[in-house]
């Protein structure tokens, strides 16, 4: 089956966490032919301002820069927007803004895939957490969001910088293991992996309990929608969906 719709993709945040995003959409895609493969327009711009640094106050215009490259893929023919990158998403209304054509959001993609679980513990940048986007999503769904300490996000923030650097090996994945399991130790039934760096060292093998993948979630409703298997009349222009 080909796919009925072009995808325009908010890339580079981070570099590698995009390329293990597009390989999920081709593994998620079934091809048999390139032709059957999803069209997909991709802005890998790693010069997005700090994400985390903006949300916080402490600079960068992320939400312009993310707005100005969302218009761009739509004017180059994207039929979809999408964004493998969780923090961004606070700057999901700058991004809305200036769209004719629908954002799929990977806080809502992700939230919808917890509904069976009663507490998830959530994994995600400085920024993310605080700029609330998750746990009151995970509210509205009546899913309680177990939260990292303070201390907990700072190491969390150390390690998906090592991982920006490109250090994914062992250790790194073996401290972000025990992050997930302090989580699922103070009552969390899954954990969602609330940053796209987070898959490149930790899998569904490393936990006893579920991991919710928001790259592979969002790669799986990619193509969905891109194939119209989904629909994404109710995600026009104004829903936050």
């Amino acid at each position: 089956m080909s796919a009925v719709l072009t995808v325009g993709v908010l890339g580079g945040m981070g570099p590698d966490a995009t390329v293990d995003f597009m390989a999920k959409v081709l593994a998620a895609t079934p091809a048999g032919s390139d032709q059957d493969h999803v069209h997909m327009l991709i802005d890998h711009n790693p010069h997005v301002p700090d994400r985390t640094r903006a949300i916080l106050g402490k600079g960068g215009e992320a939400g312009a820069v993310l707005a100005q490259m969302a218009k761009q893929l739509q004017q180059a023919g994207a039929d979809m927007i999408v964004m493998p990158c969780n923090t961004a998403h606070a700057f999901q209304p700058d991004i809305e803004a200036v769209l004719d054509v629908p954002f799929v959001s990977i806080i809502d993609e992700t939230v919808a895939a917890c509904a069976a679980f009663e507490a998830v513990g959530l994994l995600a940048t400085k920024g993310c957490l605080a700029s609330g986007i998750y746990d009151n999503a995970l509210s509205a769904a009546g899913v309680r969001a177990v939260m990292p300490d303070d201390a907990e996000t700072t190491a969390f923030m150390k390690l998906t910088a090592s991982i920006k650097a490109g250090d994914s090996g062992p250790e790194v994945g073996t401290r972000m293991l025990q992050l997930a399991n302090a989580l699922v130790s103070r009552g969390a039934q899954a954990v969602i992996a609330g940053c796209t760096e987070i898959p490149l060292v930790l899998d569904q093998s490393m936990l006893d309990v579920p991991l919710v993948s928001s790259t592979d979630i969002l790669a799986e409703a990619t193509v969905a929608y891109a194939l119209g298997q989904k629909d994404l009349n109710h995600k026009r222009q104004g829903s936050m969906a």
